[in-house]
């Protein structure tokens, strides 16, 4: 008995397992995919992955390029900076000595308008303005020159205002008297003049 069942059980497990069963839309209520599809698929999922790499290594091409021209923006930004700071070096390399020089060349001009009343005091005065007329040479060849003031309208840039006074001989904003000498070199004010303006 045990061994009719046993034989029984065999050979429904063999029917089954030399069955093959379809599986169909019939079968699980789901589309199943057909082996021609699934090729299809795993053939366009490489293509759709190779794409989506190109258009990544694409992004990050066009980032590089964007920085390497920052770059390059910024280093001609600054060797052009550089070109500019040496010129204006070497275009107001002497402004220190100049400017150290100017209260010199003021003494100068005040001792020269002392009156000489003997040869003694004449002939150190020639000497003075010998020094003086080399001192002034000396710094035209360095591009220094004299602000002129008087008779000038009154100009911030140039001029500073230490008085206000009325002079019918003026028109108003007029500079009349400089107290001291102001100087350029070049085109920079390296000391403005001081002066009186007409109201």
């Amino acid at each position: 008995m045990t061994t009719e069942k046993n034989n029984t059980i065999n050979e429904e497990a063999e029917i089954e397992s030399n069955e093959q069963v379809e599986l169909t839309e019939e079968n699980t209520g789901k589309a199943v995919p057909s082996e021609e599809t699934s090729t299809e698929e795993a053939e366009v999922n490489p293509v759709e992955k190779y794409l989506q790499e190109i258009q990544q290594l694409k992004d990050k091409l066009e980032e590089a390029d964007n920085r390497i021209l920052r770059l390059q923006a910024d280093f001609d930004n600054f060797r052009r900076r550089t070109r500019l700071d040496q010129e204006a070096g070497e275009k107001y390399r002497a402004q220190k000595l100049i400017t150290d020089l100017l209260p010199a060349l003021d003494n100068f001009e005040r001792a020269m308008k002392v009156e000489a009343d003997n040869e003694q005091v004449k002939s150190l005065l020639q000497g003075m303005d010998m020094v003086y007329r080399g001192m002034v040479d000396a710094l035209k060849k360095e591009g220094v020159e004299p602000i002129e003031a008087v008779g000038k309208e009154f100009d911030p840039h140039l001029h500073q205002a230490v008085m206000q006074g009325e002079d019918e001989n003026y028109g108003s904003n007029i500079v009349t008297d400089e107290f001291q000498k102001g100087y350029l070199l070049k085109d920079r004010v390296i000391r403005p003049s001081m002066v009186k303006v007409n109201q």
